[in-house]
């Protein structure tokens, strides 16, 4: 048994490189893709083809900013930032809800309109909770498994972002923020009983929510048989099924797709799996998920060799993210879950996500820097860590 020790001061800082160009590689994917499902829309509606790549670009750019800030200052001073990120959040979360301030699209207000971009607070969200809940779960390590200090109080806080995000309406985030708290708590040891019985309850909540709204019965009925209701709720599911079976193995070739020709709605933002799947084919698609597949392989290896049970937490919940919104996005496109709105990570437009996704995998990165050339990796057994030597 030996413990993982923190590199010191006066080391070289050694970066996990093969996680580093998976995310690179995906950006640049993106910013590809982003063009080619966007530029015949833009030119049309705005008058210029780049419009949505220039914006793109500028997000990407912002992004690498923000990875590079995310490996200098390091994983650890993210601890004293727990609570101010989760105020700042619930402040924005307000905010976005107030006329004026928050800018209604599709039906929804989930934008502040800042000078030159827009700010979607439930992405900054994501990264804050997550943030939080590192905190919290390390420092209440021996009261985690209890229900008034280790349980209620994550679950109630879950409850407050939860709410604001269906204020808005944004169901996709909300499901994903207590997935969160669900795979944090579980990994910290949390009583399964606790998990379970609060998913029972919580059953006819998510019922009641999906009922009460119109438009999210729709997306329930055009999951369940898209083809029956090819021309109208079920459009854009029987759209995209089309985009990914005309590519075959090799795809239509890129720029070549036909379904992005004002067939398919969001081309280039929620369902840009599905021009991936017709232009590049296969193969493309083979790629991309294998560039998620090493994003969540790195990033649970540097979490399992954190030197301390707050990265652990920290590089679990940011991977958790990646890998919970890419499989819900192309599943989606296939048709294989009702439509959520998610993006798909570093490669969807979406300045706010890819901005904020780029600093959480600057994170992953300094968290990797910690535990590289340490020959252990970190075992978990009821919600306790220990140090094993590989």
């Amino acid at each position: 048994m030996k413990a993982i020790a923190a590199p010191s001061s006066d080391a070289p800082v050694r970066f996990d490189a093969l996680l580093l160009c998976a995310v690179l590689s995906l950006v640049s994917l993106g910013l590809v893709m982003v063009y080619s499902a966007s530029a015949i829309l833009a030119q049309d509606k705005l008058g210029d083809s780049l419009y949505f790549l220039n914006r793109q670009l500028v997000a990407a750019g912002l992004g690498v900013v923000a990875m590079a800030v995310g490996m200098t200052v390091g994983w650890r001073r993210l601890a004293r930032l727990a609570y101010p990120l989760l105020l700042v959040t619930l402040v924005l979360m307000v905010l976005v809800l107030i006329p004026g301030i928050g800018t209604t699209a599709g039906g929804a207000r989930r934008w502040i309109r800042l000078p030159g971009f827009g700010l979607q607070p439930a992405e900054v969200a994501k990264f804050a909770w997550v943030v939080y809940l590192s905190y919290s779960l390390a420092k209440k390590r021996e009261k985690v498994a209890t229900f008034s200090v280790g349980f209620l109080p994550h679950l109630l806080l879950c409850g407050l972002l939860v709410g604001l995000c269906m204020l808005q309406p944004d169901f996709g985030s909300s499901v994903l923020l207590v997935f969160l708290l669900f795979a944090l708590l579980f990994a910290a040891g949390t009583r399964l009983s606790y998990l379970v019985g609060s998913v029972l309850l919580a059953l006819p909540l998510a019922y009641a929510a999906i009922a009460s709204s119109p438009y999210r019965m729709k997306r329930v009925l055009a999951f369940l048989d898209p083809w029956a209701h090819r021309h109208d709720i079920g459009y854009q599911v029987a759209e995209s099924l089309m985009s990914i079976g005309s590519g075959g193995l090799t795809g239509l070739g890129l720029g070549d797709g036909r379904q992005k020709l004002f067939f398919l709605p969001e081309a280039h933002t929620d369902f840009i799996f599905a021009i991936i799947g017709e232009e590049l084919g296969l193969m493309g698609v083979v790629l991309l998920v294998t560039l998620y597949a090493v994003i969540i392989w790195r990033g649970i290896r540097a979490s399992l060799a954190a030197p301390e049970a707050f990265g652990t937490y920290l590089g679990l919940g940011l991977t958790c993210i990646i890998a919970f919104q890419a499989t819900v996005n192309m599943c989606v496109a296939m048709g294989l879950l009702p439509t959520k709105g998610l993006t798909l990570p570093f490669v969807s437009y979406g300045g706010s996500s890819l901005v904020v996704l780029m600093g959480a995998a600057g994170v992953l990165l300094s968290l990797s820097a910690s535990a590289e050339g340490a020959g252990n990796r970190t075992m978990r057994s009821g919600g306790d860590m220990r140090e094993v030597a590989a």
